[in-house]
């Protein structure tokens, strides 16, 4: 091994970059014969197969070991399509399913796709036209939300919003043993006008200090003007605030895949994240990249080169 810099002066090798847990990627394959609810054939960048082989291509020489799906369709038996896919590929850790929490058939179709392991949870937010305020005041939802936290599995949430916060909160209020990951909360546009803000501010510092509650790192870059910055100083500030709000043990790092290729290709975003945490001891990026998505998500490995037990 070459040594460089202070490293080469020291004459010790740099450390190894940790292994990375992608825990945000959609699959989906628009040419089967159903077609797919997303995305549209009128976004021909994202409307082609978006399958395990394709994402371990692209993924896996940068040191990504593995990766959970994110539902992104509302169709019942699109759960078991994803879980099929998933079995014939241990890339595959696990996947985030689609389920109505209120639907009277919701406590037999979680325990239909709960025996199988790879089923972690479901997601829940401002996706289908969805209005989780709205929900909280149906008892069968706040049920069905109670037997996902008994199953011991995830809640994500989706795109979120200051009134999906606020609901959030009132949610975990009610059911605070159940294990809530926020996504994509970096790119949420913080409101302009001070009183509102100052809420969204206290609401995000008060998921701080719910020990069951994650930040998910994801969808972190933003566009300015004709331009996306890739340094990441453009990005420190607001990470720095929701690493001291969350702390090294409750965040996790996602990539959106195959969304974030509107963005810049998947790894300027990972690269983005590991120069983040580049001044930081070796034993946080672990955390960051997988060993706090083990807790967050419960996966377990599937693979030889996936950390974990």
């Amino acid at each position: 091994m070459q040594l460089s810099g202070a490293a080469a002066v020291a004459g010790l090798a740099q450390p190894a970059a940790p292994p990375v847990l992608d825990t945000h990627v959609h699959l989906f394959d628009p040419t089967r014969p159903q077609g797919v609810p997303w995305p549209p054939a009128s976004n021909p960048k994202l409307h082609q197969p978006a399958l395990p082989a394709r994402l371990r291509r692209l993924a896996a020489p940068l040191g990504v070991v593995g990766a959970i799906e994110v539902e992104c369709s509302p169709w019942l038996e699109d759960n078991q399509w994803v879980l099929d896919v998933a079995a014939d590929d241990p890339y595959i850790v696990g996947m985030i399913g689609n389920l109505e929490p209120a639907d009277p058939g919701f406590p037999k179709h979680l325990e239909r796709f709960r025996r199988n392991p790879l089923f972690l949870g479901i997601r829940y937010g401002n996706l289908w036209g969805r209005d989780l305020g709205a929900q909280l005041a149906k008892p069968d939802f706040v049920a069905g939300i109670r037997l996902l936290a008994e199953a011991n599995l995830t809640l994500d949430s989706a795109n979120p919003n200051p009134p999906l916060l606020e609901s959030l909160l009132r949610l975990t209020d009610r059911v605070p043993e159940l294990r809530l990951v926020i996504d994509h909360l970096p790119q949420m546009p913080m409101p302009a006008d001070p009183a509102p803000r100052r809420a969204v501010e206290a609401a995000i510092r008060e998921f701080g200090k719910r020990p069951c509650v994650y930040l998910k790192i994801s969808e972190v870059l933003r566009r300015v003007e004709d331009r996306i910055p890739e340094d990441v100083e453009f990005y420190r500030a607001r990470l720095d605030e929701f690493w001291e709000i969350f702390g090294e043990d409750r965040v996790v790092y996602g990539s959106d895949w195959p969304n974030s290729d509107h963005w810049l290709p998947y790894a300027a975003g990972l690269r983005l994240l590991r120069a983040y945490v580049a001044d930081q001891p070796p034993a946080v990026a672990q955390k960051l990249f997988w060993k706090n998505s083990v807790a967050a998500y419960r996966w377990k490995k599937r693979d030889p080169a996936q950390p974990g037990g």
